[in-house]
């Protein structure tokens, strides 16, 4: 089998596996680009594996009129820049030392102990620079079904890296197929090692979450997350129960993973994935706006539109409710609006809270009336 696209044949990435071929090593792109081009998704990444040490690499590369930075060659990494293309390459290496997070390995000349490091089958996965599929642990019809699973042992693939449970949730909710379920030796022991999920940084459990609710349909993945007791290690108090109906609701909406948080609740939130000021402010808009009265159109006038879209995509999955009719029309004519009012409007009449205080009150009015009144008939 041979995969094929345009990130492959490009010249600059020919131009680097060559100088690694050239001298008698290999060059085997590997992962995310292989497992996408074969499923027929972008590839955004291009990750090479190589028997070819990193100093060896760096130099090659160099001699080539490449640029290298130093990525992580204590983990064997270098990056290469070809044609503005960043080419991240690895030696082929084993694990010697794992601690739940991080590695020390040792380099190798065994395309086969490298692909035992990894953590998913479709993950081990490595294709020749003509295209030609190599597969060392036979993960290629596991990718070819969307069946998620660990390489070897679960347990110790775990054990290993504990942040594994959570890709592991991620790539179901990203490449499985919910009609086959979710692998029972991985949710398993995805669910006997969970209390160790507190190795992990805040951080890292932050981008994870962030990647796995911005799947097309994380609903599968988090309910067995919450069945392993996962979610609750990630988000003391999360309930999955509204993310299904709000998947329902979006509809042709584009997935927002802050939304589905949103409806999966729980506990100190920005903490617990180490969310920005900016992303804690919109989160807030849209939870206290969930058990308000407030309609699409005064949410689209007072918050924007995409907010506003947020908010009563919310509601309507968090209470049950059904949209509400034209909402979407309501939100852009409301985001369009602009209250046609100046303080300056009512000074030096009204000075202070009395002024405030009168701009809100017509403020109200003009909403009340579908954003219609004008200005002189404000005044009046």
């Amino acid at each position: 089998m041979k995969v094929s696209g345009d990130w492959l044949t490009n010249p600059a990435t020919q131009a680097v596996c060559a100088c690694l071929t050239g001298a008698g090593y290999q060059a085997l792109f590997v992962g995310g680009c292989v497992r996408n081009a074969l499923i027929r998704v972008a590839v955004t990444d291009i990750d090479i594996s190589t028997d070819a040490l990193p100093q060896k690499v760096t130099d090659l590369a160099e001699k080539a009129g490449f640029k290298v930075v130093p990525t992580g060659v204590e983990h064997g990494t270098v990056t290469v820049i070809a044609g503005g293309i960043p080419h991240e390459i690895t030696t082929f290496r084993r694990d010697v030392q794992t601690d739940g997070r991080h590695a020390v390995v040792a380099f190798s000349t065994d395309i086969a102990e490298d692909a035992r490091r990894r953590d998913l089958t479709m993950n081990a996965l490595y294709c020749t620079p003509d295209g030609s599929v190599v597969d060392p642990l036979g993960g290629l019809p596991d990718l070819m079904t969307r069946q998620v699973r660990f390489v070897g042992d679960a347990n110790a693939r775990i054990i290993e890296d504990y942040l594994r449970i959570l890709r592991f949730f991620r790539f179901y909710a990203i490449y499985g197929n919910p009609a086959a379920g979710i692998d029972a030796e991985g949710l398993a022991a995805c669910a006997a090692h969970a209390n160790g999920l507190p190795k992990i940084s805040r951080e890292r459990i932050g981008a994870e979450m962030r990647k796995l609710l911005s799947a097309p349909d994380p609903a599968p993945a988090v309910a067995s997350m919450a069945q392993a007791g996962v979610l609750a290690q990630v988000i003391a108090g999360a309930d999955p129960r509204a993310l299904g109906p709000l998947i329902h609701l979006e509809g042709d909406a584009a997935p927002h993973w802050l939304r589905r948080l949103v409806v999966l609740g729980g506990e100190r939130l920005t903490d617990a994935l180490k969310l920005s000021r900016a992303e804690t402010t919109l989160l807030g808009d849209i939870r206290d706006n969930i058990g308000t009265t407030r309609g699409a159109a005064e949410l689209g006038y007072r918050h924007g539109a995409d907010t506003a879209r947020d908010i009563v995509l919310a509601r309507a999955a968090m209470l049950e409710l059904p949209l509400p009719p034209d909402w979407q029309t309501d939100i852009r004519s409301g985001a369009d609006a602009a209250f046609p009012i100046l303080a300056n409007d009512l000074m030096p009449d009204l000075q202070g809270p009395a002024l405030g205080a009168k701009l809100k009150a017509l403020e109200t009015r003009w909403i009340e009336s579908g954003f219609v009144l004008s200005r002189a008939e404000l005044l009046a």
